[in-house]
């Protein structure tokens, strides 16, 4: 993971929405956590394009994420609710959905679909449709989705938002396992309680930028 802000911040008129940030991410694991409206999710929408910085830039692997559509390649994303992020109605249609959208040809497309569907033992699910699925399954479908396409960073969303013990234990050893670089958004401290780097927001700034033990205690005081 070579991320890189660069005074990168985002208002909207007069409201600001996250003052300038300036850092470099690396290593396997990132945590990110606030209370609602505090910027997190505005920063991490910076790191693949979905939202544009008003003032300084954001570099992913030395490319511009405001210029360079190809970034989208290198950082996949998946939102808080995945069910509104799976587009077809079965999922083996979903993943290769993304797939045809990059322009891999049919046996490449087949081959990755059966190969992400095998990595995560999803294959139960290649043929279920969307809606008939446990919160637990959405989320796997959603990252075999997304992974199939080959991102090398990873960004979630409180993917642990709305399960149950099971499935979250479930959610959470599957991200732990990831080789892949994840940048994770929680609520849910537990999740990122090992990081050795966790940034914390609040109204729009990274106000700690610290191993889990310190963020969560800095976080624990602001939302006291």
């Amino acid at each position: 993971m070579d991320i890189r802000f660069e005074g990168a911040g985002v208002s909207y008129g007069a409201r600001v929405a996250l003052e300038p940030v300036t850092l470099e991410l690396g290593g396997n694991r990132v945590g990110i956590i606030g209370l609602n409206g505090s910027g997190k999710t505005t920063f991490a929408r910076l790191i693949n394009g979905l939202t544009k910085p008003t003032l300084g830039r954001v570099m992913v692997n030395g490319r511009d994420t405001a210029g360079e559509k190809t970034v989208l390649t290198d950082v996949g994303f998946i939102f808080q609710s995945p069910q509104n992020q799976i587009i077809l109605p079965v999922v083996r249609d979903d993943i290769a959905f993304g797939l045809k959208s990059r322009g891999y040809a049919k046996a490449e497309i087949e081959a990755r679909v059966d190969n992400v569907l095998e990595r995560f033992s999803a294959g139960h699910l290649a043929d279920r449709r969307a809606h008939e699925l446990s919160g637990g399954e959405l989320q796997l479908a959603a990252l075999c989705s997304v992974l199939a396409t080959g991102p090398d960073i990873l960004i979630l969303d409180e993917p642990t938002n709305q399960l149950d013990l099971r499935n979250r234990g479930r959610v959470q050893a599957l991200i732990d396992a990831l080789p892949e670089s994840a940048i994770v958004i929680t609520h849910d401290l537990e999740l990122i309680a090992g990081y050795a780097r966790v940034l914390v927001f609040h109204e729009g700034r990274l106000v700690a930028d610290a191993p889990a033990d310190e963020a969560i205690v800095h976080y624990r005081e602001i939302a006291a």
